[in-house]
């Protein structure tokens, strides 16, 4: 009997974690679809701007001094922004970002990390506890940025990361993050956000164009490139954040679907060991009326 106890009491509490876990899978499914239309929305507005952005800046490239958003150097000093979520529970969404940091430090960036020249900026509170388990040099916590995700507030952070750049403070800024693809797949994406890369002359194609600009290219650099940069760090968060709903999802149905199986294997168990006992108590009543004889 205690055994039948045991196992009523693990099917009683897996089915109490089904229910959390199918309640989970339906609130980030919600909160997919809100945020899913978002990133919809933005990134072909994000993608057309970039794409001119890449044209001014090729047509740029003889006027250093006023393409200050593309700056070469010798990368002595890196900044690597780090976009995670604030909590777990959504399959290896966290761990794929914090194994890419793994091999940016050992190899990507080794010798600047052993000279002390590279530097994190955290976004998610994932990503900032594990750089701060590492002793990583963290500048910046930012995971306050969930709690209200706007363009306004995002623009903020995109702007101390960019006067960083301009001021000479680092050579090279990158962004680790997941982008969404759909709710079952997150592509790990590791890209350069500044200095904003030109095409080189054996990847130039006839879809770069040249636009004509009003007033002139040296004068508008100064309002779409920030414009630009700022619209594609918020969309790397935006990416994030709807691939972190989609994480979630994906891992609570198949958690749920585990659940259930559990349970279905448990009831079996019970049913056989019901069925056990049943038979060792008329074993005993015959084995009893057998020896009254």
């Amino acid at each position: 009997m205690a055994n039948l106890k045991l196992i009523r009491t693990r099917i009683s509490s897996v089915k109490s974690t089904r229910q959390i876990t199918s309640a989970m899978k339906m609130v980030a499914a919600a909160k997919l679809r809100k945020a899913q239309d978002k990133i919809v929305r933005l990134r072909p507005y994000a993608n057309k701007l970039h794409e001119i952005l890449v044209g001014l800046t090729q047509s740029l490239v003889d006027i250093e001094e006023d393409n200050i958003y593309g700056r070469k150097s010798n990368h002595e000093k890196i900044l690597v922004v780090v976009i995670t979520s604030n909590r777990g529970l959504c399959g290896g969404f966290n761990s794929n970002v914090i194994k890419e940091i793994r091999r940016v430090v050992g190899e990507k960036y080794h010798d600047q990390q052993a000279k002390g020249n590279l530097w994190f900026i955290a976004i998610g509170k994932k990503g900032f506890d594990y750089l701060r388990k590492q002793k990583q040099n963290i500048i910046e916590e930012d995971n306050h940025l969930f709690h209200n995700l706007t363009f306004e507030n995002v623009s903020v952070v995109a702007e101390k990361v960019m006067e960083s750049f301009v001021s000479g403070r680092f050579d090279r800024v990158d962004l680790i993050y997941n982008q969404f693809k759909n709710a079952a797949v997150q592509n790990l994406t590791n890209e350069i956000f500044l200095p904003v890369e030109t095409i080189s002359t054996d990847k130039k194609t006839t879809t770069v164009i040249d636009y004509i600009y009003e007033p002139t290219k040296e004068e508008i650099i100064n309002e779409l490139i920030p414009k630009s940069l700022k619209i594609q760090f918020y969309k790397a968060i935006i990416d994030s954040f709807v691939a972190e709903h989609g994480a979630r999802m994906t891992a609570m149905h198949k958690a749920t679907d585990n659940a259930t199986q559990l349970i279905k294997e448990l009831t079996l168990q019970y049913n056989k060991a019901r069925q056990a006992s049943i038979t060792n108590q008329i074993l005993e009543v015959v084995s009893g009326a057998e020896a009254l004889k």
